[in-house]
C-alpha cells in the first residue's frame, strides 16, 4: 500500500500535538489512533502503528526529564522491570480474554479522576507522606498499570503520573516524569510484540515519529515551565476528552 506525501505529513502534524499532549498528561493515541485508521490501515495495524511512533514521543520526553534530573532510570530500575513485565502479561492476556468490560469501565474512571483533580486543587503540589515503599509500590502499581498498558492502553501515562502522586509523595512535575520513563518501558515491550506480528506500517510509523519527537520535546519543556497547575489542568482535560471518546464509541 502506498501513501502520498500530504497523507504523511498530515500524520506527522497530529503526531506533533499528541506527542506535546502525551508528554503533559498522556492521551495523545485519542487523537493519532483515529487518524490512524483514517489513513485505511486496519484496526491492529493501527495500534501497532501507534506503539511505534508513540516509543519516539515518550523516548524524547524521557529524556528531556532526565537530562533535568527529575528522574533516574538507574535508580527506577525494579520499576522498569515491574513495569516490563506486567506489560508483557498484558498483551499475552489481550489475545486470550475480551477487554469489553475495560472499555465499559474506564469512561467512568476517568471522569472521577478528572472531578477529583478539579477540586484537590493543592494537588501534586504539596509534598505528602509516602504511602508505600519503593518495592511495594512497584509490585502492586507499577506492574499493575504495565499490565493494563499491555492489555489495552488508553490512560496509562495519567495513572502512572496520579499512582506516584498519591503513593510515592512526588510533586506533580516529578510524577509525570517517572510516568514517561514507565510508559516509555510499557511502549517498547508492546512495539516488540508487535513487530513479531508484522503489524506495523513502518512508512506512516516513522513519518508519525518524527512530529512525536518535536511535539513531546515541546511538551516535556512546557510541562517544567508552566508548572504544577497547567499539568493539573492538562491532565483534566485528557480525562474528559478520554471519557467521552470511549463513551461514544
Amino acid at each position: 500500500m502506498e501513501f502520498s506525501f500530504e497523507l504523511l505529513a498530515l500524520l506527522s502534524a497530529v503526531a506533533v500535538l499528541a506527542g506535546f499532549i502525551d508528554a503533559i498528561a498522556g492521551g495523545g493515541g485519542l487523537l493519532t489512533i483515529p487518524a490512524l485508521l483514517f489513513a485505511g490501515i486496519t484496526p491492529v495495524q493501527a495500534i501497532a502503528t501507534n506503539k511505534l511512533q508513540a516509543c519516539f514521543g515518550s523516548f524524547t520526553a524521557t529524556r528531556f526529564f532526565i537530562k533535568q534530573n527529575l528522574v533516574s532510570p538507574r535508580k527506577q530500575k525494579w520499576g522498569i522491570a515491574a513495569a516490563a513485565l506486567g506489560a508483557i502479561i498484558g498483551a499475552i492476556a489481550i489475545q486470550l480474554f475480551d477487554s469489553a468490560i475495560l472499555i465499559l469501565a474506564l469512561p467512568y474512571a476517568l471522569i472521577l479522576i478528572a472531578i477529583y483533580l478539579i477540586i484537590a486543587k493543592n494537588f501534586g503540589q504539596e509534598q505528602q507522606v509516602e504511602k508505600l515503599t519503593q518495592k511495594k509500590f512497584n509490585t502492586s502499581f507499577i506492574t499493575s498499570i504495565g499490565f493494563y498498558d499491555g492489555f489495552f492502553g488508553p490512560g496509562t501515562g495519567t495513572f502512572f503520573t496520579l499512582s506516584y502522586c498519591k503513593m510515592r509523595a512526588l510533586n506533580l512535575i516529578q510524577a509525570t516524569a517517572h510516568a514517561k520513563l514507565m510508559n516509555f518501558t510499557t511502549n517498547i515491550v508492546s512495539l516488540f510484540i508487535f513487530i513479531i506480528s508484522d503489524q506495523i506500517v513502518w512508512v506512516i510509523g516513522l513519518a508519525m515519529a518524527v512530529g512525536q519527537i518535536i511535539g513531546a520535546r515541546l511538551g516535556a519543556a512546557t510541562a517544567i515551565r508552566q508548572g504544577t497547575d497547567f499539568i493539573r489542568y492538562m491532565t483534566v482535560a485528557v480525562c474528559i476528552a478520554m471519557s467521552i471518546s470511549l463513551l461514544l464509541k
